[in-house]
């Protein structure tokens, strides 16, 4: 099951045709990507379902964007939550980069945190950015970020 949705599909309606109240859309499920979908499915594929359940969600929207630098996604291990910046719930962004960015999050979850000599906390070690490579799209989904940040920044 592909979790790029076409624009409208499984949105469920606030009020149906008979009036009755229906249940809002998940909070992980956006215009464009259904993002518990699409970590079931990465966790399948690249983490053999060993990842326990997270719940992957957008993140709320901000009045401005920001000017610096944009963080596309987090995870707090403590509560075993995803959140993923709304504006990648895009029809200009690729399937494959949400892919990566998600699978950059898991990666958080299974490889573990160094602190260097001054005590500082170290979580893109050189064994998560080895591993962080493995990812099939990797280079193209590093350089289609590159390319591409200017969007989401103002």
């Amino acid at each position: 099951m592909a979790s790029r949705k076409q624009k409208g599909s499984k949105r469920k309606s606030a009020v149906g045709s008979a009036g009755l109240r229906r249940s809002a859309p998940e909070p992980g499920e956006g215009r464009y990507f259904d993002l518990p979908e699409m970590f079931k499915r990465l966790n399948a594929k690249y983490f053999q379902n060993r990842l326990p359940p997270y719940r992957v969600i957008w993140g709320q929207r901000r009045r401005q964007r920001p000017k610096n630098y944009f963080v596309f996604a987090t995870i707090r291990e403590d509560v075993r939550v995803i959140r993923v910046h709304p504006a990648l719930d895009a029809s200009f962004v690729p399937e494959w980069f949400m892919e990566y960015i998600l699978f950059h999050e898991m990666l958080h979850a299974v490889v573990p945190e160094e602190y260097d000599s001054a005590g500082r906390r170290r979580v893109h070690t050189e064994l998560f950015k080895a591993r962080e490579a493995e990812f099939p799209l990797y280079e193209q989904a590093r350089k289609w970020e590159a390319e591409n940040l200017d969007r989401f920044l103002r």
